[in-house]
């Protein structure tokens, strides 16, 4: 069973316009940190409900099914995951902005 083989097709022109566009929303919201924000819970979102309600449900009842669902999700790229920014992250780049920008007035005052 190779999972990758059912969405060649349409299916996968559709996922990567879906793609496309997302990202070009993305780009269009560049320097809107709120938007942008919104956008990425929309992301998180949309995986929890696609992984909840339809590929939960979909998992395989046999151990033999269940094996080649693995072993494909091992070979095509692993489990799907959202990665969060940590809020250590985010002060850190706030500390070296602030650190930049003291930097730089402190060459003018010179």
């Amino acid at each position: 069973m190779n999972v990758a083989q059912d969405l060649d097709g349409p299916i996968d022109a559709q996922i990567e316009t879906l793609r496309k566009n997302f990202w070009e929303l993305a780009q269009k919201s560049q320097g809107n940190t709120e938007l942008l924000l919104s956008l990425l819970r929309t992301l998180e979102l949309l995986h929890r409900q696609i992984r909840e309600e339809l590929f939960e449900p979909s998992l395989p009842n046999t151990r033999n099914t269940l094996y080649f669902l693995l072993k494909d999700i091992e070979e095509n790229g692993g489990w799907p995951y959202i990665e969060r920014m940590k809020l250590i992250d985010i002060i850190n780049f706030l500390l070296e902005s602030e650190s930049k920008s003291f930097f730089s007035s402190s060459k003018d005052e010179s």
